[in-house]
C-alpha cells in the first residue's frame, strides 16, 4: 500500500512568522498548538519499505520524525526537491555532518536544481561529502520511486533565481495525486489547471493567499501566487478532492471563520498536518 502524508501547510516562514503581531502569529505565539510546519508532504510504501520527503522545509526535524516513527520498519529512502525556495530545500541541512550524517540519502530534482546545490556553498558540502546522492528528474516524464509508487515533475511558472519550479504529480496502485505548493498564476502555465485536476484524484495546491489586501503595505499581485478565490472559480464542481496548502502566514484560512466557511461551502478544503491518502 502507498500513501501521501500531509506535513504541513504553511508558506515558507511558517506560522507563526519571525517578527510578526499580525492575528494569526499572535495567536500562535499564545498558543503552540496553533502553529503551522511549512508546506511538505511524505510518502509511504509499505510494501517496500520505503519511505519519501517531498521538500526538505525548516521545519525538517519534526517532519522527519513524524514520518519517522509512521513508517515504523520502514527506512527513509531520499527526499524529491520542487525548487530552491527557502521552505523548500534548506531542511536539506539537517543530513549533513553536522547533523544527521546521512550516507548517499537519494535526492531527486531537476538537472537545474540538482546542478545549483552542486555549485553553490554550503549545499555542495552535502554532495561532496556523500550525504546525498542526485538523481535527475525530467519534466513530464515518469520516475519509478518504487515498484508501487511513481511520480513525474510539471515545470510551474515561479521565480526562478536558483532552480526551476515543480510540482509532483503522484501515482500509486490506484490513485493520483497533485503536489503543487508554488505557481505564480494558472493563466501562465502549460497544463490547463482545470483538465490537470480533472483528471487526478487528489490535488494539494498553492494557497498562499485569499485575498489581495492581506498584506499592509505590500502589493501580492507583484509577490505571485493565484488568490484562492480564483482557483476556487477555475475549478468550481470537479470531482477532484483539492485541498489548499502552503498558506502565508497572513491568510484567514489558517483560522475557523467566514472565509474557511466559505471555502467549504465551495466544495474545497484546507489540506492539514495528518491528512493522509491512499495512492
Amino acid at each position: 500500500m502507498a500513501q501521501a502524508i500531509l506535513l504541513g501547510n504553511a508558506q515558507d516562514a511558517g506560522l507563526p512568522q519571525a517578527g510578526c503581531g499580525c492575528e494569526n502569529c499572535a495567536a500562535a505565539w499564545r498558543d503552540p498548538s496553533r502553529r503551522k510546519y511549512v508546506s511538505a508532504l511524505g510518502l509511504l510504501d509499505a510494501d517496500s519499505g520505503q519511505w519519501f520527503l517531498i521538500d526538505a522545509t525548516p521545519d525538517f526535524r519534526e517532519q522527519f520524525h513524524h514520518m519517522q516513527t509512521m513508517a515504523g520498519a520502514a527506512r527513509f529512502a531520499g527526499v524529491l526537491i520542487t525548487h530552491a525556495h527557502i521552505g523548500h530545500y534548506t531542511g536539506l541541512i539537517h543530513l549533513g555532518y553536522e547533523a544527521m550524517a546521512a550516507r548517499a540519502a537519494p535526492l531527486y530534482g531537476t538537472q537545474r536544481l540538482n546542478e545549483f546545490l552542486r555549485t553553490h556553498a554550503p549545499w555542495r558540502q552535502l554532495i561532496e561529502y556523500n550525504s546525498l546522492d542526485p538523481h535527475e528528474l525530467k519534466p513530464d516524464t515518469w520516475f519509478p520511486l518504487t515498484p508501487s509508487l511513481s511520480v513525474k515533475p510539471l515545470l510551474v511558472p515561479h521565480r526562478d533565481e536558483w532552480s526551476d519550479t515543480v510540482g509532483f504529480v503522484l501515482r500509486g496502485p490506484n490513485r493520483q495525486l497533485l503536489y503543487l505548493p508554488d505557481i505564480d498564476g494558472w493563466e501562465g502555465w502549460t497544463h490547463p489547471v482545470r483538465e490537470t485536476v480533472s483528471g487526478l484524484d487528489a490535488a494539494l495546491l498553492d494557497g498562499s493567499f485569499f485575498s489581495a489586501d492581506e498584506l499592509a503595505g505590500r502589493d501580492v499581485s507583484k509577490i505571485g501566487h493565484p488568490l484562492v478565490k480564483d482557483t476556487v472559480a477555475r475549478l468550481r464542481g470537479v470531482a477532484t478532492d483539492v485541498r489548499f496548502i502552503h498558506l502565508n502566514h497572513s491568510n484567514p484560512l489558517h483560522r475557523h471563520g467566514p472565509e474557511r466557511a466559505w471555502l467549504e461551502g465551495q466544495g474545497f478544503r484546507v489540506g492539514e498536518l495528518g491528512d493522509e491518502w491512499e495512492l
